[in-house]
């Protein structure tokens, strides 16, 4: 299993949004030999939020060559033309280390910001991806009912000719449909799932690329979104799910308790073993601030403890 780690896109305890704080989490990172650097998208959230992409470029220079991934992105709502255009910059100036992540979104609020309503974002998101995978390649893709598109193929090129895109999906029969018949890789949100949840949509996802004449055999998958604090006080640990995360996914804590890498290095070992055996090859690890000594723990305390 590659281990990565999410930017810190997101205040926490009023700790503010930085580039000291990108760049000490992305050298802290690189330093500690993880595999991958991320942002998810938000427009507007429960808690000041960075915009993804931009971050992702500001640490493109500092990050090695760590793969830089965006877990996900909007494309329903930032449309294929924009998308492409930042997805291809961001892949060209990495010398092509980018995955990109995209999906519908799963909040109202992004919708209701750009005054969209939220009923239509799998039409939309359908409908964008065929463009914006034709748009990445220098094709020329047709117009739809909800996004134009350019008259000529976009310039410059992404670094590869093209960039893999991945689908989010929390693993229902629909998303999974979608997944085999529209992406490169499959990525699942570590706060809905589980490691047995992952192994059976893993096989689900298996039967509908057969269907579709597709081999799942290499094809790709990650976890994202595992909150993580790594802590040997079990107070802190019950502090960090009560009084942070809580409040911010508003989500009742029990629910979060046993998903996620939150407590001892025993603990989140135990549940990225889990996700090992369950079959998932990469996980995107997201700490509840003070990112440079938690990606330290991550890389010291919890990695050689991870068994398959």
């Amino acid at each position: 299993m590659k281990l990565g780690v999410h930017l810190p896109l997101m205040e926490f305890g009023g700790e503010g949004l930085s580039r000291r704080r990108l760049m000490d989490a992305v050298d802290a990172a690189r330093e500690s030999g993880l595999a991958a650097v991320s942002t998810n998208d938000h427009f507007v959230f429960t808690t000041p939020w960075l915009d993804g992409p931009t971050a992702l470029a500001a640490v493109i220079e500092r990050s090695g060559d760590m793969t830089l991934a965006t877990t996900i992105s909007l494309a329903a709502l930032r449309g294929p033309v924009s998308l492409a255009k930042t997805l291809a910059a961001l892949d060209l100036l990495s010398e092509g280390r980018l995955i990109a992540g995209v999906g519908p979104g799963s909040t109202d609020r992004d919708y209701a910001a750009l005054g969209i309503p939220f009923e239509e974002r799998w039409k939309r998101f359908d409908e964008s991806v065929p463009i914006l995978r034709a748009l990445l390649r220098g094709e020329q893709p047709p117009a739809g009912p909800h996004f134009a598109a350019p008259d000529r193929p976009l310039a410059p090129r992404p670094h590869r000719g093209e960039v893999p895109l991945w689908i989010g999906s929390w693993g229902s029969d629909a998303g999974l449909a979608r997944v085999a018949r529209l992406a490169d890789g499959w990525l699942a949100s570590a706060y809905n799932t589980t490691p047995e949840r992952f192994a059976i949509t893993k096989e689900s996802l298996a039967r509908k690329l057969r269907d579709g004449g597709r081999e799942p055999a290499g094809f790709p998958n990650g976890l994202v979104t595992m909150w993580t604090w790594v802590t040997d006080d079990r107070p802190d640990a019950e502090r960090a799910l009560r009084d942070v995360l809580g409040p911010v996914l508003r989500r009742d804590p029990e629910s979060l308790r046993d998903h996620l890498c939150i407590g001892s290095a025993e603990h989140c070992a135990e549940i990225l073993s889990g996700y090992v055996r369950a079959g998932c090859e990469w996980v995107q690890l997201w700490p509840l601030g003070d990112e440079p000594r938690q990606i330290e723990r991550i890389a010291g305390d919890v990695r050689p403890r991870i068994e398959a």
